[in-house]
């Protein structure tokens, strides 16, 4: 018997999947990745959110990693993750250290004209604030996606951060 064939793909990310420990939680593994620009798009923090949006804008460029390798069944997960409020999209992106030009899928946010996007987001200050709450959410997330009628990550993230800010 041949094996099977995997396809594998390109993802950039440019939000909490740059942590090493969220992108672990959801894949059992950390993909090679390499440092890549996005051009002509940005990225927004979203109110009442801790991760951030990308929507294409001229003349703007959002630094971020393409991680490489990722298997069918690891791209499902991550749509699966992503959920509703993003739409995976191929991108072109360079690559820093080579200044390569590579295909990729990205997730850019479904809602272009969206009140809640604002500003910057700041992936430092996201790791020091919000990283470890964050990490707990996506393992409760992974944990949900083995029941039957799992719940959206939306909903895992909202019920997540409701709770989480009643024990406080």
């Amino acid at each position: 018997m041949g094996e099977a064939v995997v396809a594998a793909h390109n993802v950039f990310v440019y939000g909490s999947l740059l942590a090493d420990d969220v992108v672990r939680v959801l894949l059992n593994r950390v993909p090679t990745s390499s440092a890549a620009l996005l051009n002509g798009f940005h990225r927004f923090s979203i109110k009442g959110r801790v991760y951030p949006a990308i929507l294409p804008v001229r003349n703007r460029h959002v630094s971020g990693r393409v991680l490489m390798g990722i298997t069918d069944p690891e791209l499902h997960i991550l749509d699966e993750f992503e959920d509703v409020e993003y739409q995976r999209t191929r991108v072109e992106v360079s690559l820093l250290e080579s200044s390569d030009k590579l295909q990729a899928h990205a997730y850019v946010w479904s809602n272009a004209s969206d009140p809640n996007l604002y500003g910057d987001w700041d992936f430092e200050e996201w790791k020091q604030v919000h990283k470890e709450s964050f990490i707990k959410m996506t393992m409760g997330f992974m944990e949900e996606q083995e029941l039957p009628g799992s719940k959206p990550r939306v909903a895992t993230y909202e019920s997540f951060y409701q709770q989480d800010a009643a024990e406080k």
